[in-house]
């Protein structure tokens, strides 16, 4: 049996709290959260594919593994750049993230996850 909607379900509350993230002006949390919560979506749709999961945390290399590109690759290249960025001082030459990382770039990295999580929970749901 496979788990691909607690991967899914996961990706959504990883979503809310990317959200949350913003809303408070964590831009560079909510950054590292989207990133995390675009993983999850794609895993759980390599669940639901019923490949192996992809053992990176890199999305683009994610969506290598499934053969895609467009707009699912644009939106995992973008989320790919916090994963490290998001969270560690010695990422930037200087500054901390949350110094670094702007609202702007949260803003694109939102629209970002929200994209990949719309395509795959599609879909999953019309069984693709």
């Amino acid at each position: 049996m496979t788990r691909y909607l607690d991967w899914l379900h996961q990706a959504e509350n990883d979503l809310q709290w990317a959200k949350h993230s913003f809303a408070g002006g964590f831009y560079a949390q909510s950054c590292f959260v989207c990133q995390q919560a675009g993983e999850k979506a794609l895993k759980a749709y390599c669940l639901f594919k019923e490949y192996d999961t992809v053992r990176t945390h890199s999305l683009y290399q994610i969506i290598r593994a499934l053969h895609e590109n467009g707009k699912l690759e644009q939106c995992a290249k973008i989320l790919d750049l916090y994963y490290i960025a998001g969270r560690y001082p010695d990422a930037f030459p200087g500054g901390a993230p949350y110094e670094m990382i702007t609202r702007e770039q949260a803003e694109e990295a939102l629209a970002s996850v929200e994209t990949i999580y719309a395509i795959i929970v599609e879909r999953t749901s019309s069984g693709k």
